[in-house]
């Protein structure tokens, strides 16, 4: 797997290789949109008018397209990005304990990303394995049946 590029610092000239690499029609800008994320693990706000350039549309158009689909991030996620499901199975059985106990042991809330860029904290309307909840999803692992004690020995287990 192709490590992602998560520094701060935007590297201009590859999001130019990448949108030079991908057909310039109009159709092709999600794929290229997906290209850049995967490239550099979101879509930096600095991409934009390079691809809007590219494919003559307006930055605003390629803005609205990012926006409106979930799978695009316009902020540097962290290398473990942890989901706290909260379907009602999940909230019925402890997820919102999870969540809580999760903010206050990264120091961060929900959408937010550790300043050491190892923590990505998000919710989940429902990850679809309701037997198994409440379930936390770390990168693509489900953990089911999850409790505090259960979920402090996985962030042990992450940092070590």
């Amino acid at each position: 797997m192709r490590e992602v590029d998560r520094s701060p610092g935007v590297n201009l000239e590859r999001i130019k290789e990448i949108v030079a690499e991908c057909k310039v029609e109009r159709w092709a800008l999600i794929p290229v949109v997906q290209r850049i994320q995967n490239e550099f693990g979101y879509v930096p706000p600095e991409a934009i008018p390079i691809v809007a350039k590219s494919m003559k549309l307006f930055p605003s158009q390629v803005q609205g397209v990012i926006s409106f689909y979930a799978q695009f991030y316009t902020k540097p996620r962290g290398r473990q990005v942890i989901r706290v499901c909260r379907g009602t199975a999940c909230h019925v059985r402890g997820a919102e304990t999870l969540l809580k106990m999760l903010e206050e042991r990264l120091g961060i809330q929900e959408g937010e990303t550790t300043p050491d860029m190892e923590y990505t904290l998000e919710t989940v309307a429902c990850i679809g394995v309701c037997t198994l909840a409440p379930n936390v999803v770390v990168n693509d692992a489900v953990h089911g049946y999850m409790d505090p004690e259960k979920l402090a020995k996985l962030l042990t287990k992450g940092e070590g």
